[in-house]
């Protein structure tokens, strides 16, 4: 029997593009369904009534909620095509440790940099590109975090790709020029088909989130 595959998600979030990702990494088919998450569906709530969030992967039925849980439970599931995580128990720690550094900070600070305004803005910011700094030291020279392929930390981080133009354009700096490998790095996962085909073009993200300003009438 076939798996059944659904993927309740939206077009614009990276927590979702991680999950995308890693079901293209294995050559896992699967189905997207779009959600409005003004207007939450009685499946996404059905799915996910604890946060009522996306994404929410449905395998045969049963739904796995939070993306960076679904990317584990895709890659366990399907372990036999590109796994994801070191096999090495203390390596698989370090890979967690930067995926939940990712996971707790750059979002959140993204966020503050077109949320916010004056003192916090530029906190917000400092600290963004704090983090980026931190994240590109512990890549060093290694094409991917996890060394000679492409791994979990890359999959938790690469999504942010898709926003960078905001944070860039809203708290006014280059990642490029603060950070250049941590930049020659998410060119390096874009040539990746999975990584390519899953990221949101920069310039719609930004246009969505100059949609939301005007909407939330943040100036």
């Amino acid at each position: 029997m076939a798996d059944e595959v659904i993927l309740l998600d939206f077009w614009a979030s990276p927590f979702g593009m991680r999950v995308r990702i890693t079901l293209e990494e294995k050559g896992v088919k699967f189905e997207y369904r779009e959600q409005d998450l003004m207007n939450k569906s009685p499946l996404l709530l059905q799915m996910n009534p604890v946060h009522k969030k996306i994404p929410v992967l449905v395998h045969n039925g049963k739904p796995v909620c939070e993306s960076l849980i679904a990317v584990q439970y895709v890659d366990e599931t399907w372990k036999d095509k590109a796994p994801l995580l070191p096999s090495d128990p203390y390596q698989r720690a370090q890979a967690r440790f930067w995926a939940d550094f990712v996971d707790k900070k750059i979002y959140d600070l993204g966020r503050k940099t077109w949320q916010t305004k004056g003192e916090e803005q530029e906190g917000a910011k400092k600290e963004l590109i704090e983090c980026f700094k931190l994240l590109e030291k512990e890549l060093g020279d290694k094409p991917y975090f996890g060394g000679e392929t492409f791994g979990y930390v890359d999959v938790t981080l690469v999504p942010f790709y898709s926003w960078f133009d905001v944070y860039e354009r809203s708290g006014n700096f280059s990642v490029e020029a603060e950070c250049p490998k941590l930049m020659e790095w998410a060119n390096r996962c874009l040539q990746k088909e999975s990584v390519s085909k899953s990221l949101v073009d920069r310039e719609k993200v930004y246009g969505f989130v100059l949609e939301l300003k005007k909407k939330f009438g943040i100036e």
